[in-house]
């Protein structure tokens, strides 16, 4: 195995924004199938993996967008692998930053 992490924001070619959010919504719900661990921010989606396993996915959640109605996709892919020391995990990345967002909103309560 080869750790890796992907972040992939889908952008099918819509006009309607209802729509966009529906077609990514059935991608999201395609990378929660693969059972990897990911984590979705308002413009990308991040999954940790197998370098191999996660091409593939990045394959697929293109053709699920246009067989969800897309008539063309606009995807943006950002790709880190390290065969000898792994990846920095999604929760190394970014629990201190949530741990900070609950703290927030609970001030503002």
């Amino acid at each position: 195995m080869v750790p890796a992490s992907v972040a992939i924001q889908v952008l099918p070619l819509t006009l309607d924004d209802n729509e966009t959010i529906r077609i990514v919504d059935e991608v999201i719900a395609y990378i929660d199938s693969t059972g990897l661990k990911y984590f979705v921010s308002p413009f990308e989606t991040t999954i940790e993996g197998d370098y191999d396993e996660l091409m593939e996915i990045v394959k697929q959640c293109q053709l699920i967008a246009v067989k969800a109605g897309a008539p063309g996709v606009n995807t943006f892919v950002k790709i880190f692998f390290n065969p000898t020391d792994g990846v920095l995990t999604i929760n190394q990345k970014t629990d201190k930053y949530l741990e900070v967002d609950i703290k927030n909103k609970e001030l503002n309560m």
